[in-house]
């Protein structure tokens, strides 16, 4: 058991110097390395270890995405009052927790997207599986929200929340890319404002009193 214990921790502790090494590449070069031999010398590893673990520079940008949502999942449902947050909450929780990961790496990440992020309004092909990631957890966050009927269940548009929300974290990722305000308040405000508006838009509004009240009068002939 010590064994195989000691063999994962090392297994991990090597992923970790491929992707610690590929951040601190591009912050001192701000371009990606020219081969996988060249950056394997460079973190001294064999080039056959690098292909245990990454098939290519762009599986390492994506291994970092989906460190960052881990990492703020993690973080959030850490805090004992996670738990008896509303959907809405948690939403909230999510974004501030997902940007203050962010902040940790944020020279890494403006070297690779300030001009590259959302070119011909399409996402960066790395980050599909953080996309997949975050699909799962919101929908779960909808389920709850939809049980306490604090989200509207409206058919065929309730599929659609999960892609609205992570449109919207999209929207808040560019902003803050782009946002030059002391703390990034503007992005705090971005998050609270667009998310509450979400939260409005999902929730049962005055014409869905309406409906059901329709529905009632009419089955009530």
């Amino acid at each position: 058991m010590e064994k195989s214990a000691s063999k994962k921790q090392i297994l991990r502790d090597t992923k970790e110097k491929i992707i610690t090494g590929f951040i601190q590449h591009m912050l001192e070069h701000g371009k990606e390395p020219v081969s996988v031999y060249k950056f394997t010398q460079s973190i001294q590893i064999k080039e056959e270890e690098f292909y245990q673990y990454f098939t290519s520079f762009k599986s390492i940008k994506s291994a970092v995405w989906d460190q960052l949502f881990d990492h703020s999942v993690k973080n959030l449902e850490a805090e004992e009052i996670y738990k008896s947050y509303s959907a809405r909450e948690k939403m909230l929780g999510f974004f501030f927790t997902w940007i203050e990961e962010l902040k940790k790496n944020r020279s890494y990440l403006l070297t690779l997207y300030t001009n590259q992020f959302g070119r011909r309004g399409m996402p960066p092909v790395e980050i599909k599986s953080f996309k997949e990631k975050f699909k799962s957890f919101v929908s779960d966050i909808i389920l709850e929200g939809k049980e306490t009927e604090e989200i509207a269940n409206r058919p065929y548009i309730s599929d659609k929340y999960d892609e609205a929300l992570w449109l919207q974290l999209m929207f808040v990722l560019q902003f803050w890319i782009k946002d030059d305000s002391p703390g990034f308040e503007k992005t705090d405000a971005a998050i609270e404002k667009s998310v509450n508006l979400a939260f409005d838009l999902m929730g049962k509004s005055a014409l869905d009193s309406f409906v059901d009240f329709a529905k009632f009068m009419y089955q009530s002939k």
